[in-house]
């Protein structure tokens, strides 16, 4: 039911008013009652079809919550009620993106919430396999809207998708994959517009080792901050990252360079929507920086990534990735690693270049 959340946003401004939001509770109660339709019509359209279903909300399916509204963690879940309906011969409908708190509040999941929901109840039920239905066949070796001959990949590692979500892939949320890798749940992402196989998303093997290179991520909207003339003392690091933490900011990429004057420049990025927030933050701690502090800051950039587990027994990515990116003429501005990934940031007028560029270099298309 597209759309149908938004309609549900739109009903909680019009009668509160512009200048008043209505309280996160209040919310979370609203935009459950969603789901709980979707999850009634479904279970009427499959007892229409001869079939016996049934529908529970999150919290008759005994999924607990903490008590953070609108982006509650699942904290335990009892299915007893569940079981009870499967053993009886049931299709049991779950409502995704909700549950209770200990004290019987409605919470909602946040982003990501009915995927979360799904691998969390396969495994309270030990089930063989979790499919996550979406609107794409599975996971690409990169965008195959930026990258024409982008292929889909039949298997990939949790680790590799948490890395490839985390870089702008946004297949599934890294929530939800954390959740598979931490239970062994494992998934298929596939699609639910037409009957192909999808990706399967499980703990590594050796077989997987052999891949170096899984795909290729990118994702724009980024900006890069870089604080000048900052004392090279303990503390400094803290005051800045300290200050952009209370102001509830997420920050990706850093880098700080050697310092032989006592003297260093940090650099990060941050999603371009945050960068006017993040400027305000440091402007809070500029003087107790020093006299000297600058700030610069670039809003035009994006991130390119290469994931692979493979990486971590194989040498020389980096320099394979590097001279893809020179050849095409694509300027490096940051460099960030893991043991799995190597990012770059670059001016966001180049990241498809760069994107086909890295992805001809280690040979992920179809042909």
């Amino acid at each position: 039911m597209s759309g149908e959340t938004n309609r549900l946003v739109a009903l909680a401004d019009e009668v509160t008013g512009k200048d008043h939001y209505p309280t996160e509770r209040e919310i979370d109660v609203l935009l459950a009652t969603g789901e709980q339709t979707t999850i009634a019509l479904t279970a009427m359209a499959i007892n229409a079809m001869g079939g016996n279903a049934v529908s529970l909300t999150g919290a008759q399916a005994g999924i607990e919550t903490d008590g953070v509204h609108t982006k509650a963690r699942i904290s335990n879940i009892t299915p007893n009620e569940v079981h009870r309906l499967l053993d009886e011969g049931n299709i049991v409908i779950l409502a995704g993106f909700q549950g209770k708190t200990s004290d019987g509040k409605i919470t909602t999941l946040g982003r990501g919430g009915s995927d979360l929901t799904a691998i969390a109840m396969a495994a309270a039920v030990d089930a063989e396999l979790c499919q996550i239905f979406t609107d794409v066949d599975g996971v690409y070796t990169c965008d195959p809207r930026v990258v024409k001959d982008a292929r889909k990949l039949g298997e990939i590692s949790y680790d590799e998708l948490l890395e490839m979500a985390s870089s702008g892939t946004k297949v599934m949320q890294s929530r939800s994959v954390e959740f598979a890798k931490k239970f062994g749940v494992p998934f298929e992402v596939r699609s639910s517009l037409n009957q192909n196989s999808g990706t399967l998303v499980k703990e590594e093997t050796m077989s997987m080792e052999s891949v170096v290179i899984r795909g290729v991520s990118l994702e724009r909207d980024q900006a890069k901050v870089t604080i000048t003339g900052v004392k090279d003392h303990p503390g400094s690091a803290s005051m800045i990252f300290g200050a952009l933490a209370q102001a509830d900011l997420i920050i990706d990429m850093i880098v700080q360079n050697v310092s032989k004057t006592g003297i260093t420049d940090i650099s990060f990025t941050l999603h371009k929507s945050d960068l006017e927030k993040a400027e305000s933050a440091l402007e809070n701690v500029r003087t107790k920086l020093g006299d000297d502090i600058e700030l610069e800051s670039e809003s035009r950039i994006a991130k390119l990534s290469v994931v692979g587990i493979g990486m971590r027994s194989h040498s020389g990515v980096a320099a394979e990735m590097f001279a893809a990116l020179s050849d095409a003429g694509v300027n490096i501005q940051m460099i960030s690693t893991s043991e799995i990934k190597v990012t770059v940031t670059v001016a966001e007028n180049e990241i498809d270049a760069a994107a086909q560029a890295v992805h001809d270099k280690f040979g992920l298309g179809t042909a």
